[in-house]
């Protein structure tokens, strides 16, 4: 059997806030829709533009973070593999969707914290111009390991 590649590359904007559920092992799971705008000119030489909408899943941390700072309109980079699903509807009838399970998400400009306070609360929201998941893992368990070495009440010096 010869080679195969299953990568996808994405720009474009949420087309609503995204949607974080977990499963019931606990692990985070989020979904959104990725509006994707390709110009081009028609045979007439007019100029046109379509517009193609692709389902975006997300597993774990990157989820909640897509959760917690993605709101329709963010504009993203997606980095994924295409997946299609295959199930019988309840009438019978067999039905696929074709999505992207994202290995990256990265914010491409000023995403900030959804408010979970009521409007005019001083509720400070998080700037970031792009998110590396990796880097936000690295740090979590960076800092875990810096809080149980940071007693130091039974060193004897």
């Amino acid at each position: 059997m010869g080679a195969s590649l299953n990568k996808v590359l994405l720009i474009g904007n949420l087309t609503r806030d995204p949607e974080l559920r977990y499963v019931p092992s606990g692990t985070a799971v989020a979904t959104f829709t990725v509006a994707i705008n390709r110009t081009y000119k028609s045979q007439a030489g007019e100029k046109k533009e379509e517009t193609s909408f692709v389902r975006i899943v997300t597993w774990g941390r990157r989820a909640e973070v897509c959760g917690e700072y993605l709101s329709k309109g963010s504009p993203v980079f997606v980095e994924g593999r295409l997946r299609t699903r295959t199930w019988q509807a309840s009438d019978g009838q067999n039905r696929n969707a074709t999505e992207v399970i994202a290995s990256s998400v990265q914010f491409l400009s000023g995403a900030k914290a959804k408010q979970k306070a009521p409007v005019g609360a001083d509720t400070p929201t998080a700037d970031i111009d792009s998110i590396d998941l990796a880097e936000v893992r690295h740090e979590e368990l960076e800092s875990q390991s810096n809080t149980k070495n940071d007693d130091n009440s039974e060193v004897p010096f």
